[in-house]
Parts: structure tokens; C-alpha cells; sequence
């Protein structure tokens, strides 16, 4: 049985999707989530919200399992396109955070940086997976 990792960048871009999945989470439960019950809003908003933001954090981690697997996977062409499907999701996620942020306010897009270079930086990796050419 010969396992050896074929894509490095799909490798590091599922490791960095779990390591996402674990912040969001972490931060979900330690800073986000706990001032929900602090507001005055309704249950129902409270529960939306949360499992909004659980959605998320599971679609890292699954998309990090599935990088981590395909990172193996000898013919890199058969999987090309999951990575293309998943970059995109990954850039309509950015467009949307950004997007609602800045039609909300403005000026809350600066707390949008660090999530916005870690998907750029994501998203790049990936691409660069993609592009990788098959080594003889």
C-alpha cells in the first residue's frame, strides 16, 4: 500500500480548514454566541444564530476533512472539480460577509480583515492545488 501525499497544498488547506472549524467554534462559544443571551432578543433569534454559525463551523471542518483526503488522492484530475466547487463557495462566503457588512456598516468591515486574508489565503492555496501539474 503506497500512501503519499500527492497535493501538499491541499494538505495544508484542510489542516487550515480544521483549524478554522476549531477557532470559529471556540470563538462561536467563548465570545459570539454567549452575548446572544445577554441581548434582548427572542429565543428563536438566539437558536437561528446559533446554528448559523455552527453550520459554518462544520462546512470547515468538513472541508477540511475532504482537502485532507483528496490531498492523497492519485489522480488529481477527478477531484479538480470539488476544489473548484468548494473555491467558490469560499469566495461567495467572502463576497457575502462583505457585502452585508458593508451595506450594515460601513465601517465594521475593518473587523473583517483577519477572516477575509485567512479565506484569500485559503482560497489561494487551493487554487494552487488545482493548478498543480502531475509530477512524473
Amino acid at each position: 500500500m503506497n500512501i503519499k501525499v500527492r497535493n501538499f497544498y491541499y494538505l495544508i488547506a484542510g489542516v487550515l480548514a480544521i483549524l478554522f472549524a476549531l477557532t470559529h467554534a471556540w470563538n462561536g462559544h467563548s465570545t459570539v454566541l454567549p452575548k446572544l443571551n445577554m441581548e434582548a432578543i427572542s429565543v428563536g433569534t438566539q437558536t437561528i444564530f446559533t446554528y448559523v454559525w455552527h453550520i459554518i463551523t462544520v462546512e470547515n471542518l468538513v472541508f477540511g476533512i475532504a482537502f485532507i483526503i483528496m490531498s492523497f488522492h492519485t489522480d488529481q484530475s477527478k477531484i479538480r472539480f470539488s476544489a473548484w466547487l468548494i473555491v467558490t463557495i469560499l469566495i461567495i462566503r467572502l463576497l457575502v460577509i462583505l457585502g452585508v457588512t458593508a451595506s450594515l456598516e460601513v465601517s465594521g468591515l475593518k473587523d473583517t480583515l483577519i477572516d477575509s486574508i485567512a479565506i484569500v489565503i485559503y482560497v489561494a492555496l487551493i487554487i494552487l492545488g488545482i493548478r498543480m501539474k502531475k509530477s512524473s
